[in-house]
């Protein structure tokens, strides 16, 4: 059974979607703050979070970027609840690290369908047929989660670190933006494929020596992105 945490400051949002995701099948545990669910995941790690994004004294950003920087917790999933639905709001949750953003008020049933999806993605992004991947002075470890470019530790976040996979394991092969899309984040998502570019931005931003004339993750004009060693 997938344990989920739930940090929000409202009382009855967080009872609703404990009651819905147990419904569902999940066991969950609730926070009524970002503190004390960053003091829970150091004593049990969850397979996914959802976070309120205004929360008093650490908002649901701040959070999701703790989370990121830890190794402990770098991969687990993380969903955005928030009342926010500006584009630029959603683009920069996902930069921060959040895999999903769900939009107050939502419907449970929704809700649980995109809790199961970053959890399969997670699953499949767990188990891939190559373990180390080498080239162009960057290795990437995907059972230890870890980036190392020309020997020194690179810390990616986890949608990052999936792309980076993807393009690696397809060197020299163009990915086009939907199909990116569709890998990483998964059919059920719905956001676009500007999404992805600005991932690749910061993607490039940590493993080239100079993001503005990248020479391993290339821009295919009016198709993809490829990797090349």
């Amino acid at each position: 059974m997938s344990l989920i945490y739930i940090a929000d400051d409202e009382l009855n949002i967080r009872k609703l979607v404990a009651f819905g995701l147990k419904d569902a099948g999940f066991e969950t545990s609730e926070f009524p703050d970002g503190t004390t669910l960053l003091q829970a995941v150091h004593q049990r790690r969850p397979d996914a979070v959802l976070l309120d994004w205004m929360m008093p004294d650490m908002d649901g950003l701040q959070v999701c970027r703790k989370l990121r920087e830890d190794e402990h917790t770098r991969a687990v999933p993380i969903l955005m609840l928030t009342a926010k639905s500006e584009e630029i709001d959603k683009v920069l949750g996902l930069e921060m690290g959040a895999d999903d953003y769900i939009t107050k008020p939502f419907g449970i049933k929704e809700l649980c369908a995109r809790v199961r999806a970053v959890l399969r993605r997670a699953n499949r992004q767990a188990a891939p047929e190559e373990k180390v991947l080498s080239a162009g002075g960057i290795q990437v470890d995907i059972t230890r989660h870890t980036v190392l470019k020309n020997g020194e530790p690179v810390v990616l976040t986890a949608k990052e670190f999936a792309l980076l996979c993807m393009l690696m394991q397809h060197e020299e092969k163009v990915l086009t933006r939907d199909a990116l899309l569709d890998k990483v984040w998964g059919i059920e998502y719905y956001g676009d494929t500007r999404t992805v570019d600005v991932h690749m931005r910061y993607l490039r931003q940590k493993v080239e020596d100079n993001p503005d004339k990248p020479v391993h993750i290339l821009t295919v004009r009016g198709v993809g992105y490829k990797f090349s060693a």
